[in-house]
């Protein structure tokens, strides 16, 4: 069985009030290319579907119309779980059409794996499906068939718990994938991603995903990325556009997952080409050297973040001239340079000569700390030297 792993799609998100709708419907649109090119059995959605709880309404049409092609009219079985951006009732609100359709809103973590007849692989698919296990939400699943003090532990405990749960009963001749949208140790964040706040301890051990699912299907971050020290194969597939400019330079991309009942699932990835890019220009020669770039048509589809060394403060005149340019500016920070330097010398200034010394010398030595006896030689060849320069 072939399987999409896919994730973080946050419809509805914008870019600094900057829309990215038709982006979203580019990379959507892209996605079912991909399906049909790479003979998809079954696709995983691993949360946040839409950025916000109450989504626009374009957002959801764009949404329910990609679940539809993607699906093939129920051909192609899709489960979509909740991310801690989407609200859970409205996500499983249309459950009773979709689930006919070959479609599974999966809006709280549930203990009950799911079972899917996959017609074109002939198999069995069983997804443990938990969606934002938030710390209200695992008390509510947990709260009959576990005692008051795991409840009471730590976050992490209780994620491996309900996975334990959930994928024993997991039918022995299924093809078994875990999905969750939660952030496990180690992973690499960006800054488009919304902190999981859950009382605190928030974060999961790689050692915690279940060992029992041939796939875990994770959602969250934003970057791809395998999980080390899982015991199983365990990704997080990143978001399929590039949500803030801390993911610039990173190739978006989905997951394809080939797997048998009883054998080591194996993966590759399909890089996406949709979407515009956002990529950081750093100005140092000043206004010239953007209307260069400009001029050379650099990063012509792109949104841009951009920081401009200056001399001068920068005029409205030159920022519309510079948006009518290019309309990808997201961002156009001047940078003071003499303003910098001096700052730079005030600040040096009320540091010690003491502590001046310390962190040269961690720099120097690759971040080892002197000594109480080193500092003592240093600050009595300091002085020497000092009254040196005075008796002169």
């Amino acid at each position: 069985m072939r399987i999409l792993h896919t994730a973080d799609w946050h419809l509805g998100k914008t870019l600094e009030g900057r829309s990215r709708l038709s982006e979203q419907a580019d990379v959507l649109d892209e996605l079912n290319t991909i399906v049909k090119e790479e003979q998809i059995d079954a696709i995983v959605m691993a949360g946040d579907a839409f950025d916000t709880v109450n989504p626009p309404a374009l957002a959801e049409q764009l949404f329910y119309e990609s679940l539809s092609a993607l699906s093939d009219r129920g051909k192609r079985p899709i489960v979509v779980i909740a991310g801690n951006h989407d609200n859970p009732d409205r996500l499983s609100a249309a459950s009773p059409l979709t689930h006919e359709n070959g479609i599974y809103l999966i809006g709280y973590p549930t203990t009950e794996p799911l079972h899917i007849e996959v017609p074109s692989a002939g198999e069995l698919l069983a997804v443990g499906a938990l969606a934002y296990p938030s710390e209200a939400r695992l008390n509510e699943v947990l709260s009959d068939t576990f005692d008051e003090k795991l409840l009471r532990d730590h976050y992490d405990v209780k994620i491996r718990q309900a996975f334990e749960q959930i994928t024993s009963r997991f039918r022995k001749d299924a093809i078994k994938i875990a999905a969750s949208h939660i952030y496990v140790a180690g992973g690499n964040q960006t800054d488009s991603e919304r902190p999981i706040e859950v009382g605190g301890a928030y974060t999961v051990a790689a050692e915690s995903l279940p060992a029992e699912a041939a796939y875990v299907a994770l959602g969250h971050l934003h970057r791809p990325q395998t999980i080390k020290r899982a015991r199983t194969l365990a990704r997080y597939s990143g978001s399929p556009l590039a949500y803030s400019f801390s993911e610039a330079g990173y190739a978006k991309s989905v997951t394809i997952v080939d797997a048998k009942p009883g054998e080591e699932a194996s993966w590759h990835e399909v890089l996406l080409s949709s979407g515009k890019s956002l990529v950081k220009w750093k100005a140092e020669n000043g206004l010239s050297e953007v209307y260069s770039w400009l001029d050379e048509g650099r990063d012509q589809n792109a949104w841009i973040d951009l920081e401009i060394s200056v001399t001068d403060q920068l005029s409205l005149e030159d920022i519309h001239r510079l948006r009518k340019a290019h309309p990808g500016f997201v961002h156009i920070r001047p940078v003071f340079e003499e303003q910098n330097i001096e700052r730079e010398r005030i600040e040096v200034k009320h540091v010690s000569i003491e502590d001046r010394f310390k962190k040269f010398y961690e720099k120097q030595t690759g971040g080892a700390v002197p000594d109480a006896e080193m500092v003592k030689l240093f600050l009595e060849l300091a002085s020497g030297a000092e009254d040196e320069e005075e008796a002169r």
